[in-house]
């Protein structure tokens, strides 16, 4: 028998419906974008965005960092290397200078694209084309420079290389993240993976150096994650692996010597959203004690707009 002869088609005329005005909706006209004017301001490109999924987050978060910054409690820019090789080393060396950003914390690859672009105006290279013939990472300036001052054992691994930065009169010193930190004072720590980074290639890399420096930087930003509590906000941009594992132990050094850390908000910034960020950083840590959130988009567009929606609050 055919088994498609046991069933007849259904009869709707016997459906039940209901009103539509009684269904709640999850979107409404007044959430809707604003079409704006030529010349208008970016105060009010950011009011006229839609009160939807990201344009909601990116308001949840700036809200977030105007309101550390005028508590006086800190702001962590957390980043990796992709974040300095799309140029937004400026911004957020403005809003170090600002007041708004009081730490830093950075992976091996930013720390490395730092120092280069304040060695010659530019930094990554074709991995590629450097693979097939193991001249890959092997630049003698960019070795030579950082493991100096690695092996200089003065304060954690961010300080080291801020310090040698500004002390050599780096030509773009003005564009460093870590010589900034270093002029203004500011806690900026570099978590490494040994083996992961091109410096620890080369012939001047002293392993023990590097850990120590690197351990440092770790207890260091312990003391400052511990301090998030209250209004403060960490926000982990571009890094899928190195800085959301730090941040998570981190946070939990501090709850287990006694500071809550709640009342605060994390965010993640990246072009696609990875599972470490997302639980590490964004739910894990907030759970049932601050606000997580996640953006999601190119750096060299969603930052400028972030930092610009930033300084229209905060004002010079």
């Amino acid at each position: 028998m055919d088994p498609s002869r046991a069933y007849r088609p259904v009869d709707l005329s016997q459906v039940r419906t209901r009103p539509l005005g009684e269904r709640p909706n999850k979107v409404d006209r007044r959430q809707f974008a604003r079409p704006g004017q030529p010349g208008r301001s970016v105060a009010d490109l950011i009011d006229g965005l839609p009160h939807q999924l990201g344009a909601l987050e990116l308001r949840a978060v700036v809200a977030a960092v105007v309101r550390a910054y005028r508590l006086g409690k800190p702001v962590i820019w957390g980043m990796g290397g992709h974040v300095i090789k799309t140029g937004i080393s400026p911004l957020i060396i403005d809003l170090m200078e600002r007041g708004v950003v009081r730490a830093l914390a950075l992976n091996g690859g930013a720390s490395i694209h730092d120092v280069e672009i304040a060695l010659i105006g530019g930094t990554s290279e074709d991995v590629q084309e450097g693979l097939r013939d193991g001249s890959f990472g092997m630049w003698h300036e960019t070795g030579r420079f950082y493991n100096r001052a690695v092996n200089d054992r003065r304060g954690g691994l961010g300080q080291r290389l801020g310090a040698a930065i500004v002390e050599s009169n780096a030509p773009n010193r003005d564009l460093s993240v870590l010589a900034r930190a270093y002029e203004l004072g500011l806690p900026a720590t570099v978590h490494i993976t040994l083996g992961a980074d091109i410096v620890h290639m080369h012939p001047e890399a002293d392993g023990a150096a590097l850990g120590e420096a690197a351990f440092e930087d770790f207890r260091l930003f312990c003391a400052v994650v511990a301090d998030l509590g209250g209004g403060g906000v960490y926000l982990n941009v571009g890094s899928a692996v190195a800085l959301p594992e730090v941040f998570l132990k981190a946070l939990t050094v501090a709850r287990n010597l006694g500071h809550p850390v709640a009342d605060f908000t994390t965010a993640n910034f990246d072009m696609m959203q990875h599972y470490r960020p997302l639980q590490n950083v964004v739910r894990r840590p907030t759970d049932g004690v601050g606000q997580g959130h996640t953006l999601t988009g190119q750096h060299e567009v969603v930052l400028p707009l972030f930092y610009q929606a930033i300084v229209e609050q905060v004002g010079g």
